[in-house]
């Protein structure tokens, strides 16, 4: 019998180690080294990695000679998915879907598997029995039952023999971390079985042509399980987000190679599974009869959808001695800076008042092109004067206070003027070029954030 070869490896990168650091050489992470045994053996015949290609053997090429017409991407009924994917699945790709339990990862998936019309879709499970999914599948409108084929297997040599004799259109793995290969004897779900496992898949997609998508758990700080390595192998990582008490979800593009990485797609979770959300600035701005001071109206983009979303703040006097300065949604610094240019340009004295700042529908913001909206609800729950709930506003606010322009402010103002606003606050520097007779829309510029409290009933 073989003597056993143990080795050590960082949890957070991935790093080998033939000894136990305290702190990873590679990534500066601090006791993240586990100990794990490895045992290189030859490949079995018949798996993977010894099979034989059938294509012809690499050569160079001219990137002129190359030719991609014949695989066009695969569009899937769910128009979110396609939207942040870059336009739909790439033949070949490698996708990982991370979020917390129960948010949903394993109903979006299935519910794909279940209606990509005309294609031969193989999930594999390593968490579920037929049984179990088959109680998930009849929740779901399921338009493809007859080409969905599910097998629960972890070990890579069995799944990829199935494989082979079945050829399916698509690949669905849940999860990375179940799946274990017999050519690591660690146990599944370490940093090198994870490695290992999406090496092996990772090789089977690209020669073969087959989207596989990987199912990832995260950790508690929110990250991706397993070596960071991971995340570097794969084409796309979307991030499935949401609060499990509320009834929306977020798909959100991290990295992806063949498209945008600031794109998102919105869910409702309902009992029949996942609902696309086509127009969410409609469940992003809460309907209300009256206007309510604190309260603004931002039009932003993600990737190429513009989004109107709905910003509360309420400033008080601090009861404490330090104010406190809480933000839900929003980047703490930023909102740090603009009550700093509040104070220091606008003449507001916000020294001694706490301020919190929440972002309606739990989205995480960073586009610029709200600083103008949050000056505008601080400042108005500051005088306790509201802002008409027809009024929206997209620009930038500097150092000095000037009202700074944003790019495709055509699409803003399109989005604000579809959803029945009246008026809109943008930069005087965005009106070069735009053609004001196309909006039927009230467009008014300023320059500084003065006129902007004067002009939209924000008075000191």
């Amino acid at each position: 019998m073989a003597k056993l070869k143990t080795s050590y490896f960082c949890q957070n990168c991935g790093l080998q180690s033939p000894k136990w650091l305290g702190r990873c050489t590679s990534c500066g992470e601090w006791n993240t080294f586990v100990e794990e045994v490895v045992q290189k053996e030859e490949p079995e015949k018949g798996s993977w990695k010894t099979s034989t290609s059938t294509k012809a053997a690499n050569r160079p090429r001219a990137i002129s000679e190359i030719d991609f017409a014949d695989h066009p991407r695969t569009l899937t009924p769910d128009a979110e998915l396609n939207r942040v994917l870059g336009g739909g699945i790439v033949p070949g790709s490698l996708v990982l879907i991370g979020g917390e339990p129960g948010i949903g990862k394993s109903t979006l998936m299935l519910q794909i598997a279940l209606n990509l019309p005309g294609l031969r879709v193989l999930y594999v499970s390593g968490e579920e029995s037929d049984q179990q999914i088959k109680m998930r599948a009849e929740r779901l409108s399921a338009k493809n039952g007859e080409n969905c084929f599910i097998l629960t297997e972890t070990s890579t040599q069995n799944i990829f023999k199935q494989i082979e004799a079945f050829e399916p259109d698509i690949l669905v793995i849940d999860s990375i971390q179940t799946l274990q290969s017999s050519f690591v004897e660690s146990g599944a779900g370490s940093v090198s079985q994870v490695r290992e496992c999406t090496a092996e898949l990772m090789k089977f997609a690209k020669e073969s042509g087959t989207p596989v998508f990987l199912i990832g758990h995260i950790t508690k700080d929110g990250n991706l399980a397993g070596p960071k390595v991971l995340e570097h192998m794969v084409d796309t990582v979307l991030q499935f987000e949401g609060d499990r008490h509320l009834a929306y979800r977020i798909l959100r593009t991290t990295k992806n190679r063949f498209g945008s990485t600031s794109e998102l797609g919105i869910y409702e979770m309902l009992s029949t599974g996942l609902r696309e959300v086509t127009n969410p600035s409609e469940i992003l701005i809460s309907q209300r009869e009256e206007d309510t001071s604190g309260t603004t109206i931002a039009a932003m983009l993600e990737g190429n959808r513009p989004l109107l979303i709905e910003i509360q703040s309420l400033v008080s006097v601090a009861t404490y001695g330090t104010p406190q300065r809480s933000s839900t949604g929003y980047d703490a610094k930023r909102l740090n800076m603009l009550l700093a240019v509040l104070e220091k340009r606008g003449g507001f004295r916000l020294g001694a008042q706490d301020v919190f700042l929440n972002i309606a529908g739990g989205l995480k913001v960073e586009d610029p092109a709200i600083d103008l909206a949050v000056c505008a609800s601080i400042v108005s729950s500051y005088e306790d004067i509201a802002v008409p709930h027809s009024v929206c506003f997209a620009a930038e606010v500097g150092l000095g206070g000037e009202v700074r322009a944003v790019n495709r402010i055509e699409n803003r103002i399109a989005e604000a003027e579809k959803l029945g606003f009246k008026e809109i606050w943008i930069s005087r520097y965005n009106l070069k070029g735009l053609n004001l007779n196309a909006f039927s829309i009230k467009i008014n510029a300023a320059t500084k954030i003065d006129e902007v409290f004067v002009g939209s009933m924000v008075q000191r």
